[in-house]
């Protein structure tokens, strides 16, 4: 608990210090400024800004912990045969930022990011396990985007996209788990909404850990982010396509409220597989309560 306490406490104090230097409190919150697809809104390359979310949550509620996690590659499992003692109580947070690397690489058009955006879940609150952190995901990626404006539907189609990620938990077999994905990216917006659609490729691996990924989690996904004075509401959904028995993918909706400056009261609740790569396969309902420094927008 101390140590929850003063990761809490750090987070918070700095968050206006910190946060605000690199992030800009003031940053704006339109698609174009936050990617700069035009002149008027380009910070120039090398400059740290936010990517997705950053939060901090004490108090995570899983309705299904993964104590004995297992992989569709030859029904590996975890060496000990004992299901583990997680407690369905735990920490979690997130931090995420890009970085702009050229600018108008073709032409005048297009810019390249570097992204990173890493997740991790605290067993905090588990004194027999000796509190360790049960899973980190590392999320790497190369992005390419490219600057629209055309009207699909009454949305006004901003960015197009494409990027290279990799996600990681950086562990040994057979606890280990990754995937590389190519993601084309559209962006979209209308009023105080926007919308991100976001189908991939797996690529193939030699060495899989798990082959059976995108028939859990799914093969794309679609971001909808609402903003209105104070509240921000982000839904996001990801789906397999298999609308049968074998339906897989993910639900996660989060809302936070600004408390002051960056700091925001934050509720996440998800549904189905893959909140976390060593549960890709393991579906869970989650609730969490927190605060975040960083929204979508």
């Amino acid at each position: 608990m101390r140590q929850l306490f003063i990761f809490c406490l750090l987070i918070i104090t700095t968050s206006q210090a910190q946060v605000s230097s690199v992030f800009n409190t003031a940053r704006p919150k339109s698609m174009s400024q936050r990617w700069e697809l035009d002149t008027l809104t380009s910070a120039g390359t090398f400059v740290l800004t936010p990517y997705k979310p950053v939060y901090l949550m004490p108090l995570r509620w899983s309705s299904r912990p993964n104590g004995m996690p297992h992989s569709g590659n030859n029904g590996e499992e975890y060496e000990n045969d004992d299901n583990l003692d997680l407690n369905n109580l735990e920490a979690k947070f997130q931090i995420s930022f890009k970085v702009k690397l050229f600018q108008g690489l073709f032409w005048g058009h297009g810019d390249l990011w570097g992204a990173y955006t890493q997740k991790s879940h605290w067993q905090v609150y588990n004194a027999s396990l000796s509190r360790p952190f049960r899973e980190t995901n590392y999320e790497p990626e190369v992005i390419l985007n490219f600057a629209t404006n055309f009207n699909v539907l009454g949305f006004k189609n901003r960015l197009l996209g494409i990027s290279l990620n990799h996600q990681s938990n950086g562990r040994a077999t057979p606890l280990s788990r990754s995937w590389n994905r190519i993601i084309i990216q559209a962006g979209f917006e209308t009023g105080d909404w926007q919308l991100y659609l976001r189908p991939w490729f797996r690529l193939p691996d030699d060495k899989d850990d798990n082959p059976d990924i995108v028939e859990k989690i799914g093969r794309a996904e679609a971001i909808g982010i609402y903003c209105r004075g104070r509240h921000t509401v982000t839904l996001t959904g990801s789906t397999n396509f298999s609308f049968n028995k074998n339906f897989g993918g993910y639900g996660e909706a989060s809302w936070s409220y600004r408390i002051d400056g960056n700091l925001r009261g934050f509720l996440q609740l998800t549904h189905g597989y893959g909140e976390t790569l060593i549960d890709y396969n393991n579906r869970q309902t989650t609730i969490g309560l927190g605060v975040s420094l960083v929204e979508w927008l």
